[in-house]
């Protein structure tokens, strides 16, 4: 036993020693023009698979043969989806061909995923593709029509997929300016911080990601006396920076991320914990 312990921390440390050894030269290739090996796509997405379906098994899901359903979920489709996944007679534009992986295209999708499986994919988001959450640009109700569209999906051809799109409703731009009636969830907010692409440009605390400096770090957020020198640091003026950024300081950098009354309520909860 001992001889076998030795043994396997010397391959243990061997291995670790390459890692960081690979790493740390460059030598390997982060191009998205050169693929990934065939085992590292079938490894990520045996897990993605068997991933989803844990999270997804104890959703219910609700009727989705309503046309209604299908034909609002349609314009989502369109707006939200086709630019990466394609659709009957449309290609992914410039930015899908050139991800990797690969987005794949959604015809077949109801012949590999159930329904709850689909709402969750679209809900949450896929790490490492560049899949989105769309549970902050989407209601649930939203979600579940663009479910209810794919449905539908596999039996479209591109003519009758432009008239589908063509008569689809479309939902009216959310109101931001309105106060909702519910308490603050900070721990939302912390989500919706990284939703919105805010640790793109700040580093937030509870929050990871890549090293920036574009904007200011948010530390201590919630003790500073002003916000971007204009308003006195409260959490109603933290929700109205985040949703009318432009009209309450016009040219400044930061730009105008479209954010919901709740979410911004939310987000200005959690910086205002920030000490």
């Amino acid at each position: 036993m001992p001889i076998i312990a030795v043994t396997a921390t010397g391959i243990g440390l061997t291995a670790a020693l390459a890692a960081v050894a690979v790493v740390y030269s460059g030598a390997y290739d982060i191009s998205a023009t050169r693929q990934h090996w065939q085992a590292t796509h079938s490894l990520l997405e045996i897990a993605m698979r068997q991933s989803v379906r844990r999270q997804a098994k104890s959703i219910e899901e609700p009727a989705l043969d309503d046309v209604q359903m299908a034909r609002r979920g349609a314009g989502s489709y369109q707006d939200k989806c086709v630019q990466c996944h394609g659709a009957p007679g449309v290609a992914q534009s410039d930015i899908g061909l050139g991800m990797q992986p690969l987005p794949g295209p959604l015809v077949d999708a109801r012949k590999h995923w159930r329904p709850r499986e689909l709402y969750w994919v679209v809900r949450h988001g896929i790490k490492m593709t560049g899949m989105p959450a769309w549970q902050y640009r989407l209601a649930d109700e939203e979600i579940w029509d663009l479910v209810a569209f794919m449905q539908r999906l596999p039996q479209l051809d591109a003519v009758q997929y432009a008239q589908w799109v063509r008569t689809a409703p479309r939902s009216e731009p959310a109101q931001t300016s309105s106060v909702p009636a519910f308490a603050a969830d900070a721990e939302r907010g912390r989500q919706a911080l990284h939703q919105y692409a805010c640790s793109a440009c700040h580093r937030i605390p509870g929050i990871t990601g890549s090293s920036v400096h574009v904007g200011p770090p948010l530390h201590g957020m919630g003790q500073r006396t002003l916000i971007a020198g204009t308003l006195p640091n409260t959490p109603q003026n933290l929700a109205r920076w985040l949703t009318h950024t432009q009209h309450i300081k016009p040219g400044t950098a930061m730009p105008q991320l479209g954010v919901s009354a709740r979410d911004a309520q939310d987000m200005a909860a959690y910086l205002s914990t920030l000490r």
